[in-house]
């Protein structure tokens, strides 16, 4: 066993993979923790960059809204006493774990972690066949609950945006026609039925259901609006000179990290056909290139890394914006709540 970063670990000769830290090196130079300064980690999972960051002598708040990884995560917790907070929490609400005097770094993984991926009973992958699940919080609406109760025209547009699936109609109204005879429960009941609707092509590089996995994903655990708060959090938490770095693996995320940190670099307000009003203070000043992906050396080593994008800012001593959810441009879905009646 060769032992990764984090406690992750992997097996020589292309066994099962553990959980590999993406990016880590670029991740460390661009958050520079050093002794004396706290980082929070919003993404523990299995705690790659929290060893890292602990590592190089900084103290370390982490986060992570997955119980699972709570409990396993206690050992580093004693491993390292009175340097690692370990708090079960959403990473949107990261501002409330600050300390009075701020942050000197953020840290975010975004997505869904190998480890919940290999868990058949969590439901996120339709390799191994398990409950459709897919809740990272293990709480709420699960991706059962949309599959069955969403209206056919809320489908449509979930699977469109959040999956980029260009089937989306087709495939929304087979789930329609089958669920009113038997509800979908397992991940390859869902997904054997929409590679019935949308069969594999010789040339398709992946199976047909990924994108709408993904979609369902993203969708019950609200993964695009907890970014969107989490950059608002990290910026009120964040003091001057506070790093705030971000791996994104989705075009759609990273989307909207690359529109925040547009937004927050500072500019005049006001119409182009009238005077300019006043000047808005930058709150955040780009570190190093604008976006960093993998070497392909590490995109080789580590598939997960193959779409991997990291966005990194310095905070500045300008007063934090309004959490302006517009900025971002998304669409309203259905209400997980409704769902979930």
């Amino acid at each position: 066993m060769v032992t990764n970063p984090g406690g992750g670990s992997s097996e020589a000769g292309g066994g099962p993979v553990r959980h590999i830290p993406v990016l880590l090196n670029e991740v460390l130079d661009a958050l520079q923790p050093s002794s004396g300064k706290v980082v929070l980690d919003g993404t523990f999972g299995a705690g790659g960059y929290t060893s890292a960051i602990l590592a190089a002598g900084a103290d370390v708040i982490a986060l992570d809204r997955d119980p699972t990884a709570i409990a396993a995560g206690q050992a580093l917790v004693a491993e390292h006493s009175g340097h690692l907070q370990l708090v079960h929490s959403q990473f949107s609400n990261l501002a409330d774990q600050a300390p009075a005097g701020g942050l000197d770094g953020v840290v975010l993984d975004i997505g869904v972690s190998s480890m919940q991926i290999d868990e058949a009973d969590r439901g996120f992958s339709f390799s191994k066949n398990g409950p459709l699940d897919m809740r990272m919080s293990a709480a709420g609406v699960s991706a059962a609950d949309v599959v069955n109760r969403a209206k056919v025209a809320e489908l449509i547009r979930i699977f469109h945006f959040l999956g980029e699936e260009d089937q989306a109609p087709r495939i929304a109204h087979a789930i329609e026609k089958r669920r009113a005879e038997k509800p979908f429960e397992t991940t390859r009941d869902l997904a054997g039925l929409i590679e019935l609707v949308t069969p594999r092509k010789m040339k398709d590089k992946i199976h047909p259901a990924t994108q709408v996995f993904q979609a369902l994903r993203i969708f019950v655990n609200d993964e695009l609006g907890e970014l969107a708060q989490a950059l608002f959090a990290a910026e009120r938490a964040l003091k001057p000179g506070g790093r705030l770095v971000v791996v994104t693996f989705h075009s759609l995320e990273d989307r909207i990290v690359k529109k925040f940190f547009s937004d927050r670099a500072g500019k005049a307000s006001g119409s182009r056909h009238l005077p300019v009003a006043h000047e808005r203070a930058a709150t955040f000043n780009a570190v190093g290139k604008s976006m960093v992906a993998a070497s392909k050396a590490e995109a080789e080593a580590n598939p997960r890394a193959r779409s991997a994008k990291l966005r990194a800012g310095e905070r500045t001593s300008a007063q934090a914006e309004a959490a302006d959810m517009s900025i971002f441009g998304l669409p309203s879905l259905a209400s997980l709540g409704k769902l979930g009646g």
